[in-house]
């Protein structure tokens, strides 16, 4: 098959005709360039785009022992929709670009885009592009979203202030876990334990919190939002920096994962080092005035979300701590109440 043979292959046919006119698609995949107005299905205002782009590089986010042709291509959008969702927007459009080497054939290089249209489908998001081109020893792919938000609407990093309380829109931990079950069952040549298949398929298959974001914002007391990408403890020092105060997370209010708690202690990790640090979550994490945040949290609930409130934002110079008051199951009351400056770290591609 030549390029446009190929292209064909793996791109035609896969969305409806009412999903691309509902997002405005005038002409999507085929032509030099997509053409899209403003979708039908947004009345009124004056809109605001937002557009974000992730790569995924085969040997740096995935491998063979790690994901599946499928699992790459849900997980390369997701994260993009993800980052629109952070900003309070509607995802939209996107343009995907893959780099395949000789090792992926045609048919491999079509379960991953069945799992790129399968994420595109479940979010209403219009696939309207994008490149193709060959690598010489491994795989790339590069998606680009395009989003709306109503104009001046956009929820940025930058906006938390003290007195303000620190949500989260589910449980972190559980992707790092996951990652962890695959390279220990890799490295062991054994099956992954069934204990695992949840924290497995939140790192392979990840759920951006659109939703979410979408009701959340709409309460219009929502001063600051992040996606959790590189850990949570980086997602929160970005959140304080931009904003210029800190922010306390009480330890005993972090959500945990049974499945994920569960498999730290079979394998002898410590599950927090994975809830602050271990990313790919892609969740929101968040600041909402405090007067709000009980309503949106029962907002959230009866719409079947999840939101857990896990600290405040404070005054003072950029940082952010940690106060230990987390007691193991057991136990019988809760620890000593402590405070401890978290590290700024996260996953970080330069090493610093």
């Amino acid at each position: 098959m030549d390029e446009f043979a190929r292209i064909r292959y793996w791109t035609e046919g896969r969305q409806s005709t009412a999903l691309l006119q509902e997002q405005g698609v005038v002409l999507g995949i085929g032509d030099d360039a997509a053409i899209v107005e403003t979708p039908p299905s947004v009345a009124g205002g004056e809109l605001q785009w937002l557009m974000a782009v992730d790569t995924m590089v085969e040997t740096v986010h995935f491998s063979d022992a790690t994901m599946e042709a499928f699992d790459i291509g849900w997980k390369a959008l997701a994260a993009n929709i993800s980052d629109i969702a952070a900003m309070g927007g509607e995802p939209r459009h996107a343009l995907v670009s893959i780099s395949a080497p000789p090792a992926w054939e045609p048919a491999r290089i079509s379960r991953l885009y069945d799992g790129l249209f399968a994420c595109a489908n479940a979010y209403g998001v219009a696939i309207v592009g994008g490149d193709t081109t060959s690598a010489p020893l491994h795989m790339v792919v590069s998606v680009t979203v395009m989003g709306t938000v109503t104009a001046g609407a956009a929820i940025r990093r930058a906006g938390a202030a003290p007195g303000d309380a620190v949500f989260v829109t589910g449980p972190a931990g559980m992707a790092a876990a996951g990652l962890h079950a695959l390279l220990a069952a890799a490295a062991a040549r054994a099956p992954l334990p069934q204990s695992a298949s949840a924290l497995v398929q939140a790192h392979q298959r990840p759920a951006p919190s659109v939703r979410a974001a979408r009701m959340l914002a709409a309460r219009g007391t929502i001063t600051s939002l992040n996606d959790i990408s590189d850990g949570l403890a980086s997602e929160a020092w970005e959140i304080a920096e931009a904003s210029g105060v800190a922010l306390a997370l009480r330890e005993s209010l972090l959500p945990r994962s049974g499945s994920m708690t569960a498999y730290a202690h079979s394998c002898g990790e410590d599950p927090l080092n994975w809830i602050l640090y271990g990313g790919e979550d892609y969740m929101l994490l968040g600041t909402i005035a405090a007067a709000d945040a009980q309503a949106a949290k029962a907002e959230l609930a009866a719409a079947g979300l999840p939101m857990y409130l896990i600290g405040e934002v404070e005054a003072g110079p950029a940082g952010v701590a940690l106060i230990r008051d987390f007691a193991e199951r057991g136990s019988g009351k809760l620890a000593e109440p402590q405070r401890e400056a978290l590290a700024k770290r996260g996953y970080n591609h330069f090493g610093n």
